[in-house]
Protein backbone atom coordinates (compact mmCIF):
# COMPACT_ATOMS: atom_id res chain seq x y z
CA UNK A 1 0.00 0.00 0.00
CA UNK A 2 0.89 3.64 -0.42
CA UNK A 3 -0.18 7.42 -0.66
CA UNK A 4 1.34 9.60 -2.84
CA UNK A 5 1.12 13.24 -1.21
CA UNK A 6 -0.86 15.71 -3.32
CA UNK A 7 1.81 18.95 -2.66
CA UNK A 8 1.39 20.60 -5.85
CA UNK A 9 -2.05 19.93 -7.36
CA UNK A 10 -1.42 16.56 -9.61
CA UNK A 11 -3.94 14.44 -8.26
CA UNK A 12 -6.55 16.84 -7.31
CA UNK A 13 -6.13 18.36 -11.31
CA UNK A 14 -6.50 14.61 -12.45
CA UNK A 15 -9.45 14.16 -10.42
CA UNK A 16 -11.26 17.25 -11.55
CA UNK A 17 -10.56 16.51 -15.07
CA UNK A 18 -12.09 12.96 -14.53
CA UNK A 19 -15.13 14.81 -12.95
CA UNK A 20 -15.53 17.16 -15.99
CA UNK A 21 -15.10 14.13 -18.91
CA UNK A 22 -17.47 12.29 -16.85
CA UNK A 23 -19.94 15.38 -17.30
CA UNK A 24 -19.22 15.41 -21.39
CA UNK A 25 -20.40 12.09 -21.56
CA UNK A 26 -23.60 12.97 -19.51
CA UNK A 27 -23.78 15.88 -21.90
CA UNK A 28 -23.87 13.69 -24.95
CA UNK A 29 -26.57 11.79 -23.37
CA UNK A 30 -28.52 15.17 -23.01
CA UNK A 31 -27.50 15.77 -26.69
CA UNK A 32 -29.27 12.49 -27.98
CA UNK A 33 -32.32 12.81 -25.73
CA UNK A 34 -32.91 16.69 -27.28
CA UNK A 35 -32.19 15.47 -30.93
CA UNK A 36 -34.80 12.29 -30.11
CA UNK A 37 -37.86 14.31 -28.76
CA UNK A 38 -36.98 17.27 -31.54
CA UNK A 39 -37.47 14.84 -34.24
CA UNK A 40 -40.93 13.30 -32.71
CA UNK A 41 -42.40 16.78 -32.78
CA UNK A 42 -41.90 16.81 -36.48
CA UNK A 43 -42.30 13.58 -37.83
CA UNK A 44 -45.86 13.87 -35.72
CA UNK A 45 -46.38 17.81 -37.45
CA UNK A 46 -45.24 16.32 -40.78
CA UNK A 47 -48.49 13.99 -39.75
CA UNK A 48 -50.85 16.12 -39.34
CA UNK A 49 -49.98 18.41 -42.14
CA UNK A 50 -50.61 15.70 -44.34
CA UNK A 51 -53.62 14.95 -42.84
CA UNK A 52 -54.66 18.31 -43.46
CA UNK A 53 -53.68 18.26 -47.40
CA UNK A 54 -55.70 14.90 -47.56
CA UNK A 55 -58.72 16.43 -46.01
CA UNK A 56 -58.55 19.47 -48.76
CA UNK A 57 -57.50 16.59 -51.34
CA UNK A 58 -60.88 15.02 -50.68
CA UNK A 59 -63.18 18.30 -50.49
CA UNK A 60 -61.64 19.53 -53.66
CA UNK A 61 -62.28 16.06 -55.46
CA UNK A 62 -66.45 16.13 -54.40
CA UNK A 63 -66.70 19.17 -54.74
CA UNK A 64 -65.16 18.63 -58.18
CA UNK A 65 -67.45 15.66 -59.31
CA UNK A 66 -70.24 17.77 -58.65
CA UNK A 67 -68.57 20.08 -61.55
CA UNK A 68 -67.90 17.58 -63.65
CA UNK A 69 -71.81 16.52 -63.33
CA UNK A 70 -72.75 20.63 -64.02
CA UNK A 71 -70.35 20.87 -67.22
CA UNK A 72 -72.28 17.91 -68.49
CA UNK A 73 -75.43 19.41 -67.68
CA UNK A 74 -74.47 22.73 -69.35
CA UNK A 75 -72.97 21.18 -72.52
CA UNK A 76 -76.18 19.28 -73.09
CA UNK A 77 -77.87 22.63 -72.99
CA UNK A 78 -75.76 24.08 -75.73
CA UNK A 79 -74.28 26.09 -72.94
CA UNK A 80 -70.45 25.02 -73.69
CA UNK A 81 -68.78 22.24 -75.36
CA UNK A 82 -66.97 19.29 -75.28
CA UNK A 83 -63.57 20.32 -74.31
CA UNK A 84 -64.72 21.97 -71.44
CA UNK A 85 -66.34 19.02 -70.15
CA UNK A 86 -63.12 17.06 -70.88
CA UNK A 87 -60.71 19.24 -69.29
CA UNK A 88 -62.61 19.29 -66.27
CA UNK A 89 -62.82 15.70 -66.04
CA UNK A 90 -59.09 15.61 -66.76
CA UNK A 91 -58.80 17.82 -63.72
CA UNK A 92 -61.05 16.04 -61.35
CA UNK A 93 -58.87 13.16 -62.37
CA UNK A 94 -55.94 14.78 -61.16
CA UNK A 95 -57.53 15.71 -58.07
CA UNK A 96 -58.33 12.01 -57.31
CA UNK A 97 -54.77 10.88 -58.46
CA UNK A 98 -53.43 12.63 -55.48
CA UNK A 99 -55.56 11.23 -52.88
CA UNK A 100 -53.78 7.46 -52.96
CA UNK A 101 -50.65 9.47 -52.73
CA UNK A 102 -50.82 11.69 -49.95
CA UNK A 103 -52.70 8.66 -47.59
CA UNK A 104 -49.60 6.62 -48.90
CA UNK A 105 -47.64 9.48 -47.30
CA UNK A 106 -49.56 9.19 -44.17
CA UNK A 107 -48.78 5.78 -43.83
CA UNK A 108 -45.16 5.55 -44.12
CA UNK A 109 -45.22 8.85 -42.07
CA UNK A 110 -46.92 6.64 -38.92
CA UNK A 111 -44.59 3.80 -39.71
CA UNK A 112 -41.07 6.37 -39.32
CA UNK A 113 -42.74 7.72 -36.15
CA UNK A 114 -43.56 4.35 -34.58
CA UNK A 115 -39.71 3.30 -35.63
CA UNK A 116 -38.57 6.30 -33.90
CA UNK A 117 -40.66 4.93 -30.54
CA UNK A 118 -39.57 2.06 -30.78
CA UNK A 119 -42.90 0.73 -31.53
CA UNK A 120 -44.36 -1.87 -34.41
CA UNK A 121 -45.62 0.23 -37.31
CA UNK A 122 -49.48 0.97 -36.08
CA UNK A 123 -51.60 3.71 -36.67
CA UNK A 124 -51.18 7.23 -34.25
CA UNK A 125 -53.17 8.83 -32.82
CA UNK A 126 -53.09 12.93 -33.24
CA UNK A 127 -55.24 15.53 -33.28
CA UNK A 128 -55.02 18.20 -35.97
CA UNK A 129 -52.63 20.67 -37.69
CA UNK A 130 -55.50 23.69 -36.84
CA UNK A 131 -55.45 23.10 -33.10
CA UNK A 132 -51.72 22.91 -32.34
CA UNK A 133 -50.69 26.58 -30.61
CA UNK A 134 -47.58 28.17 -29.24
CA UNK A 135 -48.38 29.26 -25.64
CA UNK A 136 -45.85 31.58 -25.11
CA UNK A 137 -44.08 35.11 -26.62
CA UNK A 138 -41.36 33.62 -29.00
CA UNK A 139 -41.30 37.37 -30.58
CA UNK A 140 -39.97 38.61 -27.21
CA UNK A 141 -36.76 37.00 -27.83
CA UNK A 142 -34.44 34.49 -25.76
CA UNK A 143 -32.00 35.65 -23.31
CA UNK A 144 -28.55 34.62 -24.30
CA UNK A 145 -28.14 32.93 -21.07
CA UNK A 146 -30.25 29.80 -22.44
CA UNK A 147 -27.70 29.12 -24.87
CA UNK A 148 -26.02 27.55 -21.59
CA UNK A 149 -28.88 24.41 -21.78
CA UNK A 150 -27.36 23.27 -24.73
CA UNK A 151 -25.25 19.86 -24.79
CA UNK A 152 -22.53 21.42 -27.55
CA UNK A 153 -22.15 24.46 -25.40
CA UNK A 154 -21.87 22.22 -21.88
CA UNK A 155 -19.90 20.16 -23.58
CA UNK A 156 -17.35 22.64 -25.23
CA UNK A 157 -16.99 24.31 -21.72
CA UNK A 158 -16.77 21.31 -19.87
CA UNK A 159 -13.75 19.90 -22.64
CA UNK A 160 -12.08 23.65 -21.63
CA UNK A 161 -12.64 22.71 -18.35
CA UNK A 162 -10.72 19.88 -19.20
CA UNK A 163 -7.89 20.90 -21.04
CA UNK A 164 -7.32 23.64 -18.06
CA UNK A 165 -7.02 20.75 -15.40
CA UNK A 166 -4.59 19.15 -18.10
CA UNK A 167 -2.33 22.00 -17.65
CA UNK A 168 -2.45 22.13 -14.74
CA UNK A 169 -1.14 18.32 -14.49
CA UNK A 170 1.57 19.15 -16.49
CA UNK A 171 2.94 22.11 -14.76
CA UNK A 172 2.36 19.34 -11.75
CA UNK A 173 5.52 17.22 -13.55
CA UNK A 174 7.93 19.99 -12.72
CA UNK A 175 7.64 19.65 -9.26
CA UNK A 176 8.73 16.31 -6.98
CA UNK A 177 6.35 13.51 -6.44
CA UNK A 178 6.71 12.32 -2.78
CA UNK A 179 5.27 8.72 -2.11
CA UNK A 180 4.80 7.07 1.42
CA UNK A 181 5.01 3.79 0.92
CA UNK A 182 4.28 0.38 3.35
CA UNK A 183 7.41 -0.85 3.51
CA UNK A 184 9.98 1.69 2.04
CA UNK A 185 9.01 4.74 3.40
CA UNK A 186 9.25 8.11 1.72
CA UNK A 187 10.36 7.92 -2.22
CA UNK A 188 10.57 10.24 -4.39
CA UNK A 189 9.22 10.28 -8.13
CA UNK A 190 12.37 8.17 -9.27
CA UNK A 191 12.77 5.88 -6.82
CA UNK A 192 15.32 7.61 -4.23
CA UNK A 193 14.93 7.19 -0.74
CA UNK A 194 13.75 10.59 1.09
CA UNK A 195 15.51 11.07 5.04
CA UNK A 196 14.63 14.14 5.55
CA UNK A 197 11.10 14.92 3.93
CA UNK A 198 10.87 18.54 5.11
CA UNK A 199 14.29 19.41 4.21
CA UNK A 200 13.32 17.30 0.65
CA UNK A 201 10.43 19.91 -0.05
CA UNK A 202 11.85 22.88 1.10
CA UNK A 203 14.55 22.15 -0.83
CA UNK A 204 11.92 21.54 -4.08
CA UNK A 205 10.30 24.99 -3.39
CA UNK A 206 13.28 27.05 -3.01
CA UNK A 207 13.78 25.72 -6.86
CA UNK A 208 10.48 25.52 -8.56
CA UNK A 209 11.58 27.54 -11.29
CA UNK A 210 13.63 24.55 -12.43
CA UNK A 211 12.21 21.12 -13.49
CA UNK A 212 13.44 18.17 -11.12
CA UNK A 213 13.38 15.78 -13.29
CA UNK A 214 12.75 14.91 -16.80
CA UNK A 215 12.74 18.67 -17.81
CA UNK A 216 12.60 18.54 -21.85
CA UNK A 217 9.70 15.82 -21.40
CA UNK A 218 7.69 17.85 -19.02
CA UNK A 219 8.00 21.08 -20.99
CA UNK A 220 7.16 19.63 -23.79
CA UNK A 221 4.29 18.24 -22.45
CA UNK A 222 3.18 21.63 -20.58
CA UNK A 223 3.09 22.90 -24.18
CA UNK A 224 1.22 20.49 -25.57
CA UNK A 225 -1.25 21.36 -22.81
CA UNK A 226 -1.56 24.77 -23.21
CA UNK A 227 -2.06 24.33 -27.33
CA UNK A 228 -4.90 21.96 -26.26
CA UNK A 229 -6.54 24.52 -23.66
CA UNK A 230 -6.03 27.62 -26.18
CA UNK A 231 -7.78 25.05 -28.76
CA UNK A 232 -10.57 24.46 -26.71
CA UNK A 233 -11.47 28.19 -25.75
CA UNK A 234 -11.82 28.95 -29.19
CA UNK A 235 -13.83 25.57 -29.92
CA UNK A 236 -16.04 26.84 -27.07
CA UNK A 237 -16.32 30.44 -28.84
CA UNK A 238 -17.20 29.26 -32.04
CA UNK A 239 -19.92 26.68 -30.31
CA UNK A 240 -21.51 29.37 -28.69
CA UNK A 241 -21.61 31.57 -32.37
CA UNK A 242 -22.76 28.40 -33.96
CA UNK A 243 -25.69 27.96 -30.96
CA UNK A 244 -26.44 31.78 -31.82
CA UNK A 245 -26.64 31.13 -34.95
CA UNK A 246 -29.25 28.06 -34.84
CA UNK A 247 -31.58 30.42 -32.50
CA UNK A 248 -31.60 33.60 -34.62
CA UNK A 249 -32.35 31.32 -37.52
CA UNK A 250 -35.23 29.46 -35.84
CA UNK A 251 -37.14 32.58 -34.20
CA UNK A 252 -36.24 34.44 -37.99
CA UNK A 253 -38.21 30.98 -39.65
CA UNK A 254 -40.60 31.84 -37.13
CA UNK A 255 -41.25 35.65 -37.46
CA UNK A 256 -41.54 34.91 -41.23
CA UNK A 257 -44.48 32.23 -40.80
CA UNK A 258 -46.11 34.97 -38.77
CA UNK A 259 -46.16 37.49 -40.90
CA UNK A 260 -47.63 35.38 -43.60
CA UNK A 261 -50.51 34.40 -41.74
CA UNK A 262 -52.50 37.55 -42.81
CA UNK A 263 -51.73 37.85 -46.44
CA UNK A 264 -51.74 34.25 -46.61
CA UNK A 265 -55.92 34.38 -45.35
CA UNK A 266 -56.41 37.54 -47.45
CA UNK A 267 -55.18 35.18 -50.34
CA UNK A 268 -57.23 32.22 -49.65
CA UNK A 269 -60.72 34.61 -49.05
CA UNK A 270 -59.91 36.31 -52.17
CA UNK A 271 -60.02 33.03 -54.51
CA UNK A 272 -62.79 31.37 -53.03
CA UNK A 273 -64.75 34.95 -54.57
CA UNK A 274 -62.70 34.39 -57.43
CA UNK A 275 -63.87 31.05 -57.95
CA UNK A 276 -67.42 31.26 -57.08
CA UNK A 277 -67.11 34.51 -59.32
CA UNK A 278 -66.18 32.84 -62.66
CA UNK A 279 -68.22 29.57 -62.07
CA UNK A 280 -71.47 32.53 -61.71
CA UNK A 281 -70.29 33.86 -64.89
CA UNK A 282 -69.57 30.51 -66.70
CA UNK A 283 -73.47 30.10 -65.86
CA UNK A 284 -74.56 33.59 -67.28
CA UNK A 285 -71.86 32.99 -70.25
CA UNK A 286 -69.93 35.81 -69.96
CA UNK A 287 -66.62 33.48 -68.11
CA UNK A 288 -64.79 30.82 -69.81
CA UNK A 289 -64.17 26.80 -68.25
CA UNK A 290 -60.72 27.99 -68.46
CA UNK A 291 -60.95 30.63 -66.23
CA UNK A 292 -62.65 28.47 -63.91
CA UNK A 293 -59.60 26.00 -63.93
CA UNK A 294 -57.43 28.33 -62.94
CA UNK A 295 -59.09 29.98 -60.25
CA UNK A 296 -59.89 26.58 -58.68
CA UNK A 297 -56.44 25.78 -59.51
CA UNK A 298 -55.11 28.51 -57.18
CA UNK A 299 -57.09 27.97 -54.47
CA UNK A 300 -55.86 24.50 -54.29
CA UNK A 301 -52.23 25.99 -54.49
CA UNK A 302 -53.21 28.44 -51.68
CA UNK A 303 -54.87 25.95 -49.47
CA UNK A 304 -52.00 23.58 -49.27
CA UNK A 305 -49.40 26.33 -49.19
CA UNK A 306 -50.84 27.72 -45.66
CA UNK A 307 -50.99 24.06 -44.79
CA UNK A 308 -46.87 23.95 -45.41
CA UNK A 309 -46.99 27.51 -43.62
CA UNK A 310 -48.52 26.11 -40.12
CA UNK A 311 -45.87 23.42 -40.07
CA UNK A 312 -43.22 25.22 -41.13
CA UNK A 313 -44.14 27.71 -38.25
CA UNK A 314 -44.07 24.66 -35.74
CA UNK A 315 -41.17 23.21 -37.14
CA UNK A 316 -39.27 26.69 -35.98
CA UNK A 317 -40.60 26.20 -33.02
CA UNK A 318 -38.87 22.72 -33.28
CA UNK A 319 -36.08 24.11 -34.40
CA UNK A 320 -36.05 26.49 -31.68
CA UNK A 321 -36.60 24.05 -28.63
CA UNK A 322 -33.84 21.86 -30.12
CA UNK A 323 -31.23 25.24 -30.62
CA UNK A 324 -32.05 26.09 -26.86
CA UNK A 325 -30.58 22.55 -25.51
CA UNK A 326 -34.44 21.76 -24.59
CA UNK A 327 -35.53 18.41 -23.27
CA UNK A 328 -34.32 18.57 -19.43
CA UNK A 329 -36.23 17.12 -16.65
Amino acid sequence: ASWEIDLFGKLLNNKRKAQVVLLQNQEYQQAVRTQLIATIADYYFNLLALDKQLQIYTMTEESWAVSVETIKAMKEGGMTNEAAVVQYEAYHASIAAAIPEIKAAILKQENALSALLGKYPESISRGKLDEQKVDFDIKAGVPLHLLSNRPDVKNAEYNLAAMYYNTNVARSAFYPNIVIGGTAGWSNLIGGNIVNPGKFVASAIASLTQPLFYRGANKARLEIAKSQEQEAKLQFEQTLINAGMEVSNALITYDAELQKEESRTKQIEALYKAVEYTNELLKLGTSTYLEVLDAQQSLLSALISKTDDQRNKLNAVTSLYHALGGGRE
